[in-house]
This record gives C-alpha cells, sequence and structure tokens, in this order.
C-alpha cells in the first residue's frame, strides 16, 4: 500500500516517544556497563577480567554494532524497517538476559557481541522510521528531541547500575534492558507502520564480511599492543597491517558497487563527509576518557558504584542541556560559531583529566564533567541534524547506515587506543615499586591497578596500593593529553566541514513511503 501523507500530528508525537524509547536502551546500556567495569576487573565480585577482556567487553559490542548497521539499513529497505526494528530489539533483549549470567569473561565478550548485533539493527530502523514520520522543519525538530534521549541515558545509567551494584551482583544491570524492550515493543506494536524504501539496496555480505574482518584485526592489533608493551611483535603489527589492508579493500569494493550499503560517496559531500570525522573523533575521545573514567572514580578514588554514578550525573545533565541550548544558539547565529567553540572546550575538558589526581577536590571533578557534557551536548545533536538534512530522504538509510558506522568505529578505535595507553604507561610507571613483591604477585600487578591493590591485600603491602594508584593517575594524564589532541583535531575539521557555501539549493522532493501492513497497524 502506497501513502504520500505522514501520519497525524499526534500519532507521530506518539512514534517519536517510541523511537526515543528504543534509542534509550542502546544509551541505558552503555553507561550501564562503564560503571561495571571495575566491578568486572574484582578477583572477587566480578569475573577477574584484565584490561584487554575490559576492552573488549566493551569494543566486541562497538564492533559489531559498527560493522552490520548498514546490512540492517539494507534490511529494513527490503523486509520493511518496523521488522528490523523489532527483531533488533528482541535479539538485545535476550543477548542482555546471557551477559547477565555469563560465567566468564570470555561468555560475557560474546554476549555484548551479540547485544551489538541487536544494536546495530535498532539504530538504523529508528532514524529510518523517524525520517519517514516528519518532514520540513518538524524533521529537523525531531532529531534534536530524539537526541536527548541520550542525555537520559547517560543520567539514568550510572545512577541504577550503582544501586544495582552496591545490593546485588554484577550480571543485575544488564537485566535492566528487559523491561525497556517490552514498553518499546508494545508501542511498536500499537504505533509504527512498517515503513520501507521504494528503492531495495543489496545486502552486500562481502563488505560485511570485509568491514568486520577489518575492523576486528585492527581492534585486536591496538588492544594486544597494551598486553605485550611492544608494537614490535608480529602479534601487534601483523593484525593492525591487516586491518588496514582488509578496510582499505571493503571501501573499495564499495565504490565500485552500484548500490552499496555503506556508501563511501557521500562522504566527499563536504558537511556530511567532513561533520561525520569530526564526530567520530569526538565519539573516540569520549570513548578512551569514558574508559578513563570509570577505573579513576572507583579504582584510584575508591569511589563506590553508587557514589561514582551520582558524581557522572553532572555529564548526562550537561549533555541534555547543551543539546537545548546549541538548538536555540545555531538558530541564532548558525552552526559553525556555535559547534566549533563547543567541540574545542570539549577536547579541553577531557584534557582536563591530566591535572585530576589522588586528592582533587570533588567540586572540580564535578566542573570539569559538567562543561564536557554540555559541550558535548551542544555539538552531536546539530551537527548530526545538519549532515541527515543534507541529504535527500531516499539516501536517508545510506546516510544514517554512514553516519553510526563511522561514530562505533571511532568508539571502538578509541576503547583500543585509549585502553592500550592506559596499559602500557602503567606498566612503565609500576615497574620500579615491584622489586619486592613476589614473582607471581609481580605479575600480577603489572596486568592493573586492580589486580596490584588485590596483590597488596593479600601480601600486607600497604604502599603497593599507593604505587598503583599513582602509577594509574600518571597513566589516564598521558591518555588524556592524546584523547584532547584527537578531540582537537575533530574541531579543526569541522572548521572546514561548516564553512558557509553558496545560495542553498531547493530540497530534493521527497519520495512517496510504502506501508507493509498500513490498514492493520492504524490506530
Amino acid at each position: 500500500m502506497t501513502a504520500s501523507l505522514t501520519p497525524p500530528k499526534s500519532r507521530r508525537q506518539l512514534i517519536l516517544a517510541v523511537l526515543m524509547l528504543c534509542s534509550l536502551v542502546i544509551w541505558l546500556d552503555n553507561t550501564v556497563l562503564s560503571t561495571t567495569l571495575e566491578t568486572l576487573a574484582d578477583p572477587v565480585r566480578g569475573l577477574n577480567a584484565d584490561p584487554a577482556e575490559l576492552q573488549w567487553a566493551t569494543g566486541s559490542y562497538t564492533l559489531a554494532f559498527a560493522t552490520l548497521m548498514f546490512t540492517a539499513g539494507a534490511l529494513g529497505d527490503r523486509f520493511g524497517h518496523r521488522t528490523v526494528l523489532v527483531t533488533g530489539l528482541v535479539v538485545f533483549a535476550g543477548s542482555s538476559l546471557w551477559a547477565a549470567y555469563a560465567g566468564d569473561a570470555g561468555q560475557l565478550i560474546a554476549a555484548r557481541a551479540a547485544m551489538g548485533l541487536g544494536s546495530a539493527l535498532i539504530m538504523p530502523a529508528n532514524l529510518a522510521i523517524l525520517m519517514w514520520t516528519f518532514s520540513g522543519p518538524a524533521r529537523t525538530t525531531a532529531i534534536a528531541v530524539s537526541s536527548t534521549s541520550a542525555g537520559v541515558g547517560m543520567a539514568a545509567g550510572p545512577v541504577l547500575a550503582g544501586l544495582l551494584l552496591d545490593h546485588f551482583w554484577w550480571g543485575s544491570v544488564f537485566l535492566v534492558n528487559v523491561p525497556v524492550v517490552a514498553l518499546a515493543l508494545i508501542g511498536i506494536a500499537m504505533l509504527v507502520p512498517n515503513f520501507r524504501s521504494p528503492v531495495r539496496r543489496p545486502l552486500d555480505p562481502a563488505g560485511m564480511v570485509l568491514s568486520i574482518s577489518g575492523l576486528a584485526a585492527l581492534a585486536y592489533g591496538l588492544i594486544r599492543a597494551g598486553q605485550v608493551a611492544a608494537w614490535s611483535h608480529a602479534d601487534v603489527w601483523a593484525p593492525i597491517a591487516a586491518g588496514l589492508v582488509l578496510l582499505t579493500a571493503f571501501v573499495l569494493v564499495e565504490l565500485r558497487s552500484k548500490s552499496p550499503s555503506f556508501d563511501p560517496r557521500l562522504l566527499a559531500q563536504r558537511t556530511f563527509g567532513g561533520g561525520n570525522a569530526a564526530l567520530g573523533l569526538l565519539l573516540f575521545a569520549m570513548a578512551a576518557v569514558t574508559f578513563y573514567s570509570a577505573f579513576y572514580l572507583q579504582g584510584a578514588r575508591g569511589f563506590s558504584p553508587m557514589e561514582a554514578g551520582l558524581a557522572t550525573l553532572p555529564t548526562a545533565l550537561g549533555a541534555v542541556l547543551g543539546a537545548t541550548l546549541g538548538a536555540r544558539l545555531v538558530r541564532r547565529w548558525s552552526l559553525r560559531p556555535v559547534c566549533v567553540p563547543a567541540l574545542t572546550v570539549a577536547a579541553l575538558s577531557m584534557g582536563a583529566y591530566g591535572v585530576l589526581g589522588l586528592q582533587t577536590p570533588l567540586v572540580w571533578i564535578e566542573i570539569v564533567l559538567l562543561v564536557q557534557g554540555l559541550s558535548i551536548g551542544m555539538v552531536i545533536g546539530p551537527v548530526t541534524a545538519a549532515m541527515i538534512s543534507s541529504l535527500p530522504l531516499a539516501q536517508a538509510g545510506a546516510g544514517s547506515a554512514v553516519t553510526n558506522t563511522v561514530r562505533q568505529t571511532g568508539s571502538v578505535v578509541g576503547i583500543a587506543v585509549g585502553g592500550t595507553i592506559m596499559s602500557i604507561v602503567y606498566r612503565r610507571a609500576i615497574d620500579p615499586s615491584l622489586g619486592e613483591v613476589p614473582g607471581p604477585g609481580r605479575d600480577r600487578a603489572r596486568v592493573s591497578a586492580e589486580q596490584a591493590r588485590h596483590v597488596a591485600a593479600a601480601t600486607d603491602r600497604p604502599t603497593l596500593v599507593h604505587a598503583a594508584d599513582e602509577a594509574f593517575v600518571h597513566a589516564m594524564h598521558v591518555g588524556a593529553v592524546w584523547v584532547m589532541l584527537v578531540a582537537l583535531v575533530g574541531a579543526a575539521v569541522l572548521v572546514t566541514a561548516l564553512r558557509p557555501t553558496g545560495k542553498p539549493t531547493e530540497a530534493a522532493q521527497e519520495p512517496s513511503m510504502s506501508e507493509s501492513g498500513a490498514g492493520s497497524n492504524a490506530l
């Protein structure tokens, strides 16, 4: 059945609320995990996971998320975006149950990868349904409003995780996803039509295999470098080289395809390509600094999970306020004079981790986190809206796939590089303090500050605790400088991407939308 009209206003608003719920579950999960990392590293309360396993617990999710999204967009064009969205939510809920009851770090990593698959199905379908539901200025407003679900998830996730970790076992944090998914499924069944594109894109299995294998090899090599503390090992440089070759082949294959699922040609457009590059670098920095923050607050500073969750609230509140403030300022002053300074401030706030120490007053930490969240919120929403709005509706699915893939790739590499820098610098900093520690304990203490604290407790060496904390803080300082530089490069890219052009061109005519079973879904 073909329809040329969008749903009534009241129904559009309810659809937007359901889509925000679908997006909320993804952001809840991301922030919940960051609060749980310190507990997962604990050999008694958690899974005794080492830094590499914790990187993979986060990275396996983002790896699957990044490399399967463009395939999910093609599935939405073929079977309907509602069908794909429902499938993704079911996969996400099922794998959340698996993660909650994982018996070791390997099972958790696998469950997290399955959760990434669910998210990959959710995100492109979510944005495609939003694009079909709204048009004109209402679409830009809907994108901006939808982005606030990120702030809500960022605010609720750490506090909820802290509450659960203080009273239940670590796996309880993943069970939070299940009731949220159940509410979303009910809303979808009642409200959301099965929009699908009139042009079906191919599934592109070659591109999927090349992107997954390439990014996995690259991430493995980067994480492995942190374990061996040297880049000259063949199991470090060989996977990195293979990953770069495979990713290059992936781009070449997509360029030769007449209907690519991931269209690199879109990145040649200055606003779309430059905006994606800037946000990819920002997500790189955000992933790395979030990884550091989890261990700084709970490990080095000794906060409980609940205290750490409450301490991160300024970031979430800042992101929500920043998204609203950014949208208003962009309407008044345009995109460039708002987003470039905001991204610069975000970079400097991440670099401020380089001056946080073991005795830094909490109020200064809260100010840094508030500024960080506020500036990030002012960038992501407006830049995303500008990028998506620069494309005709017929390319909305491909554009959303490219945008989300670039962001998640930035997160994967950010976690790998950020964690590896932390591991290498920590190992070098702790070594001088391990001279009198027995052999097995010395090896464990070199792995991470968490392991060093347990060795200190077992061997009654309180000085080792202080040495481990100092070594970690030094590693965080070094990592923060690199993170700041990466985000500053993103700000420089944004200067060019948002350079004003000539007279605006007329928007392309929007194609009609097809609803599969529209009659059965009408209210």
